[in-house]
């Protein structure tokens, strides 16, 4: 405990996952680049979102007919709901996976075994 603090040598496929961890100034821009890719995905996926939810009122409003407005409220939301959630769960995956091949330089599989 009383000696000279040994070098610690870096392997040499784990350089990138050390610029992160030790913060530096390349790794800032790692991390920067990947929220930046998921905040792109989330806007993304708000802008699909609030397109009909805008229009929708406008819609509704020259349709005049509430049993069609009642069915599309019920039955035809959800299905757009659950495809914009579904892509942007796939996207945002995907982003971090590309993260995870850059950091560790190799191709890393996800959890079905996929590239």
């Amino acid at each position: 405990m009383t000696g000279e603090p040994r070098a610690v040598r870096r392997l040499p496929g784990h350089h990138t996952q050390w610029e992160i961890d030790e913060q530096t100034t390349l790794g800032a821009a790692y991390v920067r680049s990947l929220m930046r890719s998921q905040l792109r995905t989330g806007l993304t996926a708000f802008a699909v979102l609030a397109l009909p939810v805008v229009t929708l009122p406008l819609f509704f409003d020259a349709l005049r007919n509430t049993t069609v407005v009642w069915i599309v409220l019920g039955f035809g939301c959800y299905p757009v709901l659950v495809l914009i959630a579904w892509w942007y769960v796939r996207r945002a995956e995907r982003n971090e996976r590309d993260f995870a091949r850059l950091v560790h330089g190799r191709a890393v599989r996800d959890r079905h075994g996929a590239p």
